[in-house]
This record gives structure tokens, sequence and C-alpha cells, in this order.
């Protein structure tokens, strides 16, 4: 390496098209590392990273600390929960997101959970697979039409989610605190101003909001009583802001219908949580926002948004921590 390069610190399950992407630049040194490698390990190489790309791998202060060079952060997704955003505003470091990239893939998730536990897929596909043909009128599908559908968040995902549903002929209200009342309307859907007062008109409710204070244990045992024993609950936005131990009460006492889970907390779950052993529960690891092709496109997004800031010109749309900016 020579020392007027540009060193990317990208992790080694980044996508091809990332990779394609900075080849393209021959100012530019990229370096693979793991995201599971340990903290001695991953401040080694931080050393002399300008620019670093995280998936899972969390950035703490003494990470940050590691890194005298570093000038830029990219997440390859949208939520930054184990970022150290204030160590990094100390040193004017702007994070960046991917924005749009992973929102649709988010969305489609969000719909494919709550047609498959309205459809009840896994029992149908079951009394086919078992030869319990004659079983199949035991438990009936439900439909999405007509039904109400309480979208929490309405940012770039939730907003996606709601014209899906909206599709399907459902009703769409949503609460989002931070979204004018207006621009739910010019959506097509109704905007609530009280979370509690809405849970008992909805059918189905998805969460789609960043991990806050505010919002860390925004669906406890209280908020869940609120809901209609037949609703169904999904949540694809962060382990933390659906008390489980809740969930799971709410769900063996017959008291919620169903639940779509893709986020935990801690992430990987311990093995024997109690929800995993619920029928009318749909899990999966973290992957919501996971396919083929949002991450071909993130890849590319995190590695322009890296050199951007590295170029001097950042893509401010990105950056989560626009007071970084005035040390650019």
């Amino acid at each position: 390496m020579t020392t007027d390069k540009k060193r990317l610190l990208l992790p080694d399950t980044m996508a091809r098209t990332g990779w394609d992407f900075v080849k393209g630049r021959a100012d530019v040194d990229a370096v693979a590392f793991s995201p599971t490698a340990p903290a001695p390990e991953f401040r080694r190489l931080l050393r002399d990273a300008h620019g670093v790309a995280l998936t899972s791998t969390p950035l703490c202060a003494a990470d940050i600390e590691a890194a005298p060079r570093l000038r830029a952060v990219g997440r390859i997704g949208v939520g930054y929960d184990a970022v150290d955003v204030e160590a990094l505003n100390r040193r004017g470091i702007p994070l960046m997101t991917c924005g749009t990239d992973n929102s649709p893939t988010v969305a489609e998730y969000a719909m494919f959970v709550m047609l498959a536990l309205c459809k009840r897929s896994a029992t149908m596909d079951a009394l086919v697979r078992q030869g319990r043909w004659s079983q199949r009128y035991a438990a009936l599908p439900t439909e999405l039409l007509g039904k109400t559908v309480l979208v929490v968040g309405f940012g770039r995902i939730g907003t996606r989610i709601a014209k899906r549903c909206l599709a399907m002929e459902m009703k769409v209200q949503v609460y989002d605190p931070y979204v004018p009342a207006q621009a739910v309307r010019s959506a097509g859907c109704e905007p609530v101003a009280d979370l509690d007062a809405a849970l008992p008109r909805a059918d189905f409710v998805t969460l789609h909001c960043p991990k806050t204070p505010e919002t860390v244990d925004m669906f406890d045992a209280a908020r869940l009583a609120r809901m209609q024993p037949s609703a169904r609950l999904i949540n694809t936005a962060r382990g933390g802001i659906v008390d489980e131990a809740a969930l799971y009460a709410a769900l063996a006492a017959g008291k919620l219908a169903g639940a779509g889970i893709d986020v935990f907390s801690p992430e990987p779950p311990i093995t024997d949580n109690p929800l995993f052993t619920l029928p009318n529960v749909i899990v999966s690891p973290h992957m919501a926002g996971n396919s083929r092709e949002s991450l071909d496109r993130a890849a590319v997004t995190v590695t322009r948004n890296l050199l951007s800031v590295l170029d001097g010109a950042p893509n401010r749309e990105y950056v989560v921590n626009p007071e970084a900016l005035g040390f650019v």
C-alpha cells in the first residue's frame, strides 16, 4: 500500500458488486475483514483505515479511538444502534446508511409474513405432507381483504408496506409522531395520534421504526394486552422494541393470534427461546432486508458513500449525523 492511497476496510461478506466498484479506483486500497473478527484484530485493521463498512460488526468508542485516520463509516443497511454515534461526532466522522436499498425487501417480507399467518401456510403444508387432508377445515385461513393494518413508523419501509397493503384492499392506519398527518393522508392512509387507542382496532400491527430509547419495549405486556385476540404482530424493525417474554405470554394464552419475528434481543437469540415452540409464530434470522438484489445495491451504495467523504463531497442524503459534516 502506498501512503497516498485511500484505504477502505470492507467486510468479506459484502456482495461482489461493491468490490467491483472499488476496483475502478486506482487510488483506493480495499482490505477485507471478517464481521466476526475479535475486537483486537478488528482494531488492528482499523488503525490504517480511512473508511470502514459495517454489517453486523458493532463500532464502539474504543474502536473509533483505535482508528486515527478514520474519516467515514458506512452501514450496509439502515440501522445503526450498534454504532457509537456520539463518539463519531466527537471526531467529526459521518455515519452513512444505505438509504432505500433494502426497503422494498423488508416491505415484501412483512407482506409475506402477513399472508403466511392469515393463510396458515405452515399448517396447510403440514396437512398435505402428513396425510391429514381430512383436517383441512379444522382451522380456516382468513383474508387480508378489508382488514385493518396499523403501520408503526412511516419512513422508507413503512411507506412501502402501506402501499402493498392498500393494493391488497386493506385499511391502513399509520402511527408516526414525526410525520405530518397530511403526508399520511396523501398516501391514502389514516393517521393516528394515539397508539394505545389504535391498537384495539388493528387486525395486523407491523413495526418499522428505529430502535431508540423512546421505542425500547414499546410493545410491552400492557400494550400487547390492548390488541385484539385475533390480531397478529410483525416485527422486522429491531429486537428490543417488543418484549419477547410478554409476547410469548400473550400468544401462549391465546390473547394474540400470531406473530412474525425477524429480529431478537439478543442476536442471535438463545436456542431455547420459548417463542420457537409456538405454532402460530414465524421466525427468521434478521434477514427481512436481505436479498440478492438488495445486497448488490447496498454494496455499491456503501462503497460510494465512503468514497464520497474521502473525495470531499459526501452524499449528504445518506448521512445520519449531519453535525459531523462540519468537519468534512
